[in-house]
């Protein structure tokens, strides 16, 4: 497993110990080699009396636990049980130096992937930033948001803790939003402490019309929310960081019976889920290990969580009758509960052993009832109920000269909450040094039961002795007897001990906050990629600590309704049940469909031949009849093959075109939406008004008129350029050859994400929009519905440039002149840029305009150029890094945010009117009108001429240069210039010229062609006739 580690390490040499021969089916990682008992025997003197106690112990346990041990409590070792059992009497301070108790010290979780993960990407950055010659800058013009997505709005204890979590996230900085696939009580609640509430549908089977990329992060809690993970497995959703919180057992559990059953398909598709998460967070360092089939190295740990809290309360709230008689023992009685870690070691008996030890003198001390039993009960409450570990307990009772009935064994899954609401005393009887505060210490404390746990150091971090519960030395257990002593009074609780209790109750409702908020804050900091525009949360230590002290329990008392409040555990495998009768019918109908499929497949072969051959039959007996009747010429073969051409030139000409082609056609303006990936299929249009335009082929929509943009542009089939045009991309493919699939006199683009903002057009802006150019109103113009003013990234109404440069780490304005330096052949210092002033107007962004075709392919030529100059100025550095000075970390995407204003700079200064059009009302508005550009347009650099001449030159360049370096502008587009025509042109005259020659060889040929001379002529004779003859 890829994040587990083993903890510390090991300093005993290796020839002082002796090595298991097996390892446990549960938990491999949990063994530890033990030294040989004859190490014990040099440290320490024994007298021939205990030597001989010692040898009969052994030969006892060494039956009892290969009869009764189960073998993922106990491996088989060189070092005796039996040796361990008689020594555990002694002194545990000189056992554990010896090695002779193992308490399992190296059982450790440490997320090793996901840190070195961290630390790899804050290097990478680190060197990049250090050795670049240029500086970014953070602008924080936004707060960076969250969205936070559930199963349902129930009340239960997850919720209070991302409430908890929330509430302490929104002070340090962020805005969040919360979505959720069903509807609940705890809506209220959100909405209490400002944060809206929406709810969605899974991706499944219906579309999610949620632009997910406004979030910068994404936490879902628990796996009931799987089916929102399609969405996120889809393009362009893919790269969006992604935390999944998972509380529950179910899953973990139902996995093993999918691994026996060889239900593999079910956890292969868990296991998608899993590697989908840019991390998964458990509230406590058992989970990971028992979802250790899933792990690919994206576990991690936020230790806390208030379900014991809550399972604590409602189990007091539930359980109004009297235990005691349920569970078999008398009201008189009192009851101490052992308990211990949740990891199961080999040492786990022999601790058991010891707290039984240690609190036999208590139990022969006690009161006796009127059977003359005592009316101290013990229940060891560990292991599973499929496990035969009772058994061992109720043997190591019996030697311990215990009565039958005193000691009994619970199994943890199903009697937990009852055994430790009816104990009087909790003791916790494990010596592991684990990583977090023990989840069933801190039930039994919220069950307002007073505890006596050994000094561990995570124990003693929150438990002070005597004040909130009580603590005893591990390596001295002779300190336990004494202090249970103390905790009964004449056969009762002391009130000194209720006390402790009550304090220990309100310790544990709130444990473990600090660790939890302080957690997830921490692990966003180094998940999240924040953009330029977007401020940095604030530090963790400036979360207010009324927020860290305290889960928000005083949300949840409105919702003091419970009968929403229902088992999560229940409601865990009431999902996994209908998750599997799903995916189960979904495999018999895909199985069966695949069947009836390939039946009609075979049948339809069947059907075809046969009419086949019916029909060769039918023509056979035809040719038949007619054969002979008739004489017909079918002349030569070349005048066969040329008529079949015209045939098929005909038949191409004259094909049947789809209704939205025809529709198209007779319009002026065709809008195309650039899309990538099925996550954007929701917000596309289904009108002959619009045509999608896909990026990748792959995630083209079935059964639509889409452009296949790779196919007309091969550049896009590099993922490379795909992400780092964007749009723009889509730009080049239309404009290559654009009399193909463009026949209308205007053409528009509109991006899928204003759709998805509400920014698109409506029908009746539409309608205006058609109305003004039709009219011609406004001429060559370019109309424009997205404004830059009203941009999210924007909220405080930056001007042009300033607007640039926080998008781009500060650079914007200087990688805009350096492209403008090479696209032009500036070799000195531009100083200046072209002038987008400030005259209260705006300007275009999101990539929605329209313009006449001609100025399309203007821009385009000016686009292509300009692309080329940024890609040689940047593609090494960030090609080979991923890495560039206008992203503050690792993007893809790089320059494509200076592209999106792009078609500003070159409207404003090639003289084009800008209209911005209302997307609700269709109202126009024209900005930056001509007067106020007077002195501020660049006419010389962006006129037609000087571009026209720019890429005739590109061209040329291209058309005659035996190309070695890498160069990016002929794989953008058509290259033309005048030269390409000329030769085409002669091309076209020599091919001419070698048809006449051809055609005059020919005729030629045929006129000096050699003819037969006459040998003579013939005479028919007359006829003879008899009458003639004798006449």
């Amino acid at each position: 497993m890829g994040s587990l580690e083993s903890g510390i390490p090991l300093k005993r040499d290796n020839l002082f110990r002796s090595h298991s021969a097996g390892r446990t089916e549960r938990h491999q990682f949990l063994q530890r080699p033990r030294s040989r008992f004859s190490r014990f025997l040099i440290f320490k003197k024994l007298d021939y009396l205990l030597w001989i106690c010692t040898v009969t112990v052994f030969l006892f346990l060494v039956a009892l636990f290969q009869i009764y041990l189960p073998g993922s409590v106990v491996e088989k070792t060189g070092t005796s049980l039996g040796e361990d059992m008689e020594l555990s009497y002694g002194d545990f301070k000189v056992l554990k130096e010896m090695g002779v108790i193992d308490f399992a010290e190296d059982v450790r979780f440490e997320p090793t992937k996901v840190l070195e993960k961290f630390q790899k990407e804050a290097r990478a950055a680190n060197h990049y930033f250090s050795a670049s010659n240029r500086t970014v800058q953070r602008f924080g013009y936004r707060k960076p948001q969250l969205a936070l997505v559930f199963a349902d709005l129930f009340v239960d204890s997850q919720q209070l803790l991302m409430v908890t979590v929330a509430a302490a996230l929104q002070e340090i900085g962020y805005k969040i939003q919360v979505f959720s696939l069903e509807d609940g009580p705890v809506r209220e609640i959100w909405r209490k402490i400002g944060i809206p509430i929406t709810i969605i549908q899974t991706c499944v089977n219906m579309p999610s019309f949620v632009d997910w990329l406004n979030y910068d992060g994404i936490l879902v809690s628990s796996f009931q929310a799987k089916g929102v993970f399609s969405c996120f497995e889809q393009e362009p959703f893919k790269s969006l960081p992604l935390i999944w919180t998972i509380h529950e057992r179910s899953l973990a559990t139902r996995s093993r019976k999918y691994i026996s059953d060889g239900q593999t398909g079910i956890l292969s598709d868990w296991k998608r889920v899993f590697n989908r998460s840019t991390v998964v967070v458990f509230p406590n360092y058992v989970l990971p290990m028992i979802y250790a089939t899933f792990d690919v190295g994206n576990f991690f740990v936020i230790p806390g969580s208030p379900a014991e809290a809550w399972e604590a309360d409602t189990v007091m709230a539930s359980h109004k009758d009297n235990l005691h008689f349920r569970m078999g023992y008398e009201p008189e009685d009192a009851i101490i509960a052992i308990v211990g870690s949740q990891f199961l070691y080999r040492s786990l008996w022999l601790e058991h052993a010891v707290i039984l030890q240690a609190l036999l003198p208590v139990v022969l001390e006690f009161p006796l009832d009127n059977s003359s039993n005592s009316q101290l009960k013990i229940i060891v409450l560990s292991g599973d109920s499929t496990s035969n570990y009772g058994a061992v307990i109720e043997e190591i009772a019996l030697k311990l000269k215990y009565q039958s009935g005193i000691v009994k064994h619970k199994a943890l899954d199903v009697d937990a909450d009852n055994v430790l609401s009816m104990a009087d005393l909790v003791i916790y009887g494990s010596f592991l040094e684990e990583q977090s505060f023990p989840d069933i210490l801190m039930k039994a404390m919220c069950f307002e039961k007073p505890i006596i746990a050994p000094d561990l150091s995570m124990i003693i971090k929150y438990v002070d002795d005597r004040v909130n519960g009580y603590l005893f030395p591990k390596e001295n257990t002779k300190v336990l007897t004494q202090m249970i002593r103390q905790v009964f009074l004449k056969g009762k609780i002391s009130p000194l001990a209720r006390n402790i209790a009550s304090i220990g109750r309100s310790t544990a409702r709130n444990l473990m906050v600090l660790e939890t908020v302080e957690g997830y804050a921490s692990l966003l900091l180094k998940v999240l990629k924040l953009p330029s525009e977007v401020a940095s949360p604030g530090d963790v230590a400036e979360i207010p600590p009324k927020f860290k002290e305290k889960w928000q329990w005083h949300l949840f008392e409105v919702a003091s309704n419970l009968t929403y409040s229902t088992d999560r555990t229940l409601r865990s495998h009431t999902f996994l049940d209908k998750f599997e009768q799903h995916w189960n019918h979904t495999q018999r109908e895909r199985f069966g469909d695949a069947k009836a499929a390939n039946e009609l497949f075979v049948y339809n072969i069947w059907e075809e031949e046969k009419q086949i051959a019916m029909a060769n039959a039918r023509k056979g007996r035809e040719e038949e009849e007619i054969k002979g009747r008739t004489d017909q010429s079918y002349g030569t073969w070349e005048e066969v093959y040329r008529s079949a051409k015209k045939a098929d030139r005909s038949k191409n000409d004259l094909h049947e075109r789809e209704e939205g082609e025809l529709v198209r056609t007779g319009q002026p303006l065709c809008i195309y939406e650039p899309y990538f990936g099925e996550g954007t299929w929701p917000f596309l249009h289904i009108s002959s008004l619009y045509r999608g335009i896909g990026l990748s082929t792959k995630g083209r929509r079935p059964r639509a008129e889409d452009i296949d943009a790779p196919s007309r542009l091969p550049l896009l089939n590099k993922p490379y350029y795909r992400d780092i045009l964007g749009e723009y991309g889509a730009f080049f493919a239309i404009a290559n050859s654009i009399d193909r699939v463009h026949k209308n006199a205007w053409i528009g683009f509109q991006s899928w994400r204003a759709t998805a903002s509400k920014a698109s057009l409506s029908r009746i802006a539409e309608n205006a929009l058609l109305d003004a150019i039709q009219s011609r109103r406004h001429g060559d113009a370019l109309y424009f519905w997205a404004r830059l003013d009203l941009d999210p990234r924007n909220p405080f109404q930056l001007d042009f440039w300033s607007f640039c440069d926080a998008i781009n780490a500060g650079n914007c304005k200087f990688a805009f002149s350096e492209a403008l330096k090479r696209m032009y052949g500036i070799k000195h210092d531009l100083d200046s840029l072209p002038s987008m002033p400030v005259d209260g107007g705006t300007w275009s962004v999101m990539h929605s305009w329209a313009l006449p075709t001609r100025s399309f392919l203007e821009f385009v030529m000016f686009s292509r150029m300009f692309v080329d100059a940024l890609d040689a100025h940047m593609y090494d550095e960030h090609h080979s890094s991923g890495f560039c000075y206008l992203s503050l970390s690792k993007d893809k995407h790089c320059y494509s945010r200076i592209l999106e204003l792009l078609i500003n700079v070159w409207a404003y200064h090639s003289a084009r009117r800008m209209m911005y059009v209302n997307p609700k009302t269709g109202q126009m508005q024209e900005h930056h009108r001509f007067k106020s550009r007077k002195g501020q347009m660049w006419i010389g650099w962006f006129s037609f001429a000087t571009l026209k001449s720019m890429d005739e030159d590109m061209a040329e360049e291209a058309d005659i240069e035996n190309r070695t370096r890498r160069w990016l502008w002929p794989s953008t587009g058509e290259v033309f210039w005048q030269g390409v025509y000329e030769r085409e042109r002669a091309l076209r005259h020599q091919q001419k010229e070698t048809r006449k020659r051809k055609s005059k060889e020919k005729i030629d040929r045929m006129r000096k062609r050699t003819h037969q001379k006459e040998i003579g002529k013939y005479v028919k004779p007359l006829p003879e006739s008899n009458s003639t003859m004798f006449r």
